[in-house]
């Protein structure tokens, strides 16, 4: 990290119902950065199917584990570092690995399907590369997405 950057930390519990708690300090400081309603709308986007990721498939079976046993909940960490010209978003879980260059892979096109013919999910990844400008997800010891939107400063046009 540089000089010029700033890092936020939020660790959560790994749980649908603490999402909001991520979404809602990524419209805070990236409203203070300068960000449009439009571009902090997608960054909510994004960082929440990052975030459902973690929950859904990282920690699916330990999560349920945990609340049986006694044992501690899973933690999602999400970190913002906050640059001058851009903020990232760092998802970072420790459960199940994701290979996003397999899964890619294996993506198929839709044409010539109906709505009905569809599969539900596996869309999460092309979502956040969509509304972001930089999608990064690295798969060593859980796994870890980063997400950054840069800022488009009115001298910047």
């Amino acid at each position: 990290m540089n000089d010029n950057e700033d890092l936020i930390t939020l660790k959560v519990p790994a749980a649908a119902e603490y999402i909001d708690l991520v979404r809602l300090t990524l419209y805070g400081l990236a409203a203070k950065i300068g960000f449009s309603y439009e571009e902090i709308e997608d960054m909510k986007v994004a960082v929440s199917e990052a975030c459902n990721n973690a929950v859904l498939h990282a920690y699916g079976d330990m999560r349920s584990r945990a609340v049986l046993t006694g044992a501690s909940v899973p933690q999602i960490e999400v970190r913002f570092v906050k640059k001058y010209d851009a903020l990232s978003i760092i998802v970072k879980d420790e459960g199940s690995s994701f290979d996003a260059a397999a899964a890619a892979k294996l993506a198929q096109p839709v044409d010539g399907q109906t709505i009905d013919e569809l599969q539900a999910g596996g869309l999460g990844l092309y979502l956040m590369q969509a509304l972001m400008d930089d999608v990064i997800v690295s798969s060593e010891m859980g796994t870890e997405v980063v997400l950054t939107k840069r800022l488009l400063r009115s001298g910047d046009l």
